[in-house]
């Protein structure tokens, strides 16, 4: 992991970082400020997925767009290098009309993990944020603090996932995976 990421660590979010599993499913948050990561394992005969690792990329706020673009580019290759998952999620792209402008440069982001994911030949799954809030808290405009205490309960952590996006990604990797072992049956 190259020194620029800023990972949470496996320890304190409470997983095991042993991949022992039959799939694993990075899920992304994307942000230009923060990218939220979570890598959930499905395990053969196992419908439920196991959390094995969550964290983020801070991103330089005073780097030009094209630095943070590269540097996010850099970092998650190298973690995709690390887990090496059969599966990403992402988060889709959505715009208010009355903030056009943050879904342009939103999309620049989502345009860079979907670059990383074809680089690696990694398949992508597109998931709208109300359907991952559905998912994990039965809620579809679930809050931030919602998102983080359903995804510590659900992966037995000690504490809240943090900052917000660790947790959003994690439940977009949650929401890949479950989506998976019921297609699968």
């Amino acid at each position: 992991m190259p020194k620029t990421a800023v990972k949470q660590a496996a320890p304190t979010i409470g997983v095991s970082r042993r991949y022992t599993g039959e799939m694993k499913v990075l899920g992304i948050d994307p942000g230009l400020r923060i990218t939220g990561y979570g890598v959930v394992e499905l395990r053969k005969g196992s419908i439920e997925p196991t959390l094995i690792d969550g964290g983020y990329f801070k991103l330089s706020a005073k780097a030009s767009l094209e630095d943070r673009l590269d540097q996010l580019h850099r970092e998650l290759d190298a973690l995709i290098q690390e887990v090496k998952p059969g599966r990403m999620a992402v988060e889709k792209l959505y715009s208010h009309y009355n903030h056009p402008r943050t879904a342009i440069l939103m999309a620049h982001a989502r345009g860079v993990i979907l670059l990383c994911a074809r680089q690696r030949d990694i398949a992508v799954d597109h998931l709208p944020s109300t359907a991952v809030k559905k998912a994990v808290t039965g809620h579809g405009h679930a809050s931030k603090e919602q998102m983080q205490r359903a995804v510590q309960a659900q992966c037995r952590l000690k504490e809240p996932p943090s900052p917000p996006d660790v947790a959003d990604a994690i439940a977009i990797a949650l929401t890949c995976a479950r989506r998976i072992a019921v297609d699968r049956l």
